[in-house]
């Protein structure tokens, strides 16, 4: 039932971020047709032939509906600025953000869960106390800096990783990783710092709970008491805010790619911003917003595999 609701969400809330995206961009400043005209800007017949063939010239209503019935037919519009079609600037930039986005997780994951378990279990202890001076270490390093800083270290003192670009996975996967690990980590390191409080704080509520209290009575090792009675259960919150980080992440890390110079959705985003390119935002949004959804679907999904009892509900 929580998953047909979830199915049953995605139209209605798709249309009222297009709505949205639609409206608030209409409120930044500035005329898209004088960006476009360039030297011809002066020139109202160059202006008014620009309006008319990007439909700025009728009332926003008929703009919205035609913007709209095209990205129904699965045509995202063409970028103002380049003239290449939303959906091939997309497909080229997401898979780029999607592996950054990928790697970054993996490694917060790797890295908060497990801090966050042992700092629950050992609390009020010299684990505890360095599990969160570090995740508080992690919550309060700009990414800006940290991106330098490792740049610095790894790449100009140590020469062990190329300090920026980006190299595709189907054209090299070792070099692809090599430039994609440095960003990946700074971008995971503050995720990892938000699940590592966030799985501290459920496992210390789980671990008070009656049922584990049975769990050790009955003999039952301390490592099977953590894992699957503990840790299965404090995981619930912990996957929610894991899929929210995750789509996070697919919208663009706009510092950490300019820092870098991977060219992902963050830095699509900016551009299209100051060239007023509304095709290029509006898409970038839907696309966004509909893998915001998707996540949150195979968050439910993996409430059931987690702890059945949901199933009932």
């Amino acid at each position: 039932m929580r998953l047909g609701r979830r199915l049953a969400q995605i139209i209605p809330t798709l249309i009222l971020v297009s709505v949205l995206v639609f409206g608030l961009q209409q409120l930044m400043p500035g005329d898209p047709a004088l960006v476009l005209a360039g030297e011809d800007r002066g020139d109202p017949r160059v202006l008014a032939q620009i309006r008319s063939e990007l439909w700025l010239d009728r009332s926003l209503p008929v703009q919205y509906l035609h913007w709209v019935g095209n990205v129904v037919q699965g045509n995202l519009g063409y970028s103002w600025h380049t003239r290449e079609p939303v959906a091939t600037l997309i497909e080229e930039k997401l898979p780029v953000t999607a592996q950054l986005a990928v790697m970054a997780f993996i490694i917060a994951v790797l890295i908060g869960v497990p801090a966050g378990v042992l700092a629950a279990v050992k609390r009020n202890g010299p684990w505890d106390y360095i599990a969160n001076a570090i995740g508080l270490a992690g919550l309060s390093l700009p990414n800006f800096w940290l991106g330098i800083m490792l740049i610095l270290l790894v790449s100009v003192d140590l020469g062990w990783l190329p300090p920026s670009g980006y190299v595709p996975l189907t054209q090299d996967v070792w070099r692809s990783l090599a430039t994609t690990i440095m960003p990946a980590f700074v971008l995971g390191n503050a995720i990892a710092a938000i699940l590592m409080r966030h799985t501290r704080s459920a496992m210390l509520s789980v671990l008070d709970q009656d049922y584990v209290r049975t769990a050790r009575a009955k003999g039952l090792s301390k490592s099977r008491v953590i894992l699957r009675h503990a840790l299965r259960n404090a995981l619930i919150p912990v996957v929610t805010l894991g899929a929210l980080e995750l789509g996070t992440l697919l919208s663009g890390a706009v510092l950490t790619e300019q820092v870098f110079s991977i060219p992902g959705f963050g830095k699509m985003v900016v551009d299209a911003v100051f060239n007023r390119d509304y095709p290029v935002v509006q898409g970038v949004v839907l696309v966004t917003a509909f893998l915001f959804i998707l996540l949150n679907l195979l968050a439910d999904i993996l409430y059931v595999l987690i702890n059945p009892r949901l199933r009932r509900a």
